[in-house]
């Protein structure tokens, strides 16, 4: 579990895009640079892995060009954000 700066069990993802206004997103970049300004691209790996749990536990959306997103599949840049009524959601296969 990434921990934010001041080394609390908090993921740093949640902490940032609670942090920005409903509606806005972050890049996945941004989280790692926070934890690791000399070697965040080192950590991409593990804040998209968090990401992914996060997204499959619907605590955030993983966006990209303003849809949702899985993000195992995407390819390219994606946005995270707090799960939204104005993205367009996948349709549930269940």
């Amino acid at each position: 579990e990434l921990m934010n700066r001041e080394g609390e069990p908090v993921p740093e993802i949640i902490a940032q895009v609670t942090a920005r206004r409903a509606g806005k997103t972050i890049c996945p970049s941004e989280v790692a640079r926070a934890l690791s300004p000399e070697d965040w691209r080192g950590l991409m790996d593990e804040v998209r892995s968090v990401a992914t749990t996060l997204a499959l536990r619907r605590t955030i959306d993983v966006t990209q060009k303003g849809k949702v997103v899985d993000l195992r599949l995407a390819r390219g840049p994606v946005r995270l954000g707090l799960p939204s009524t104005d993205v367009a959601k996948p349709q549930d296969t269940d």
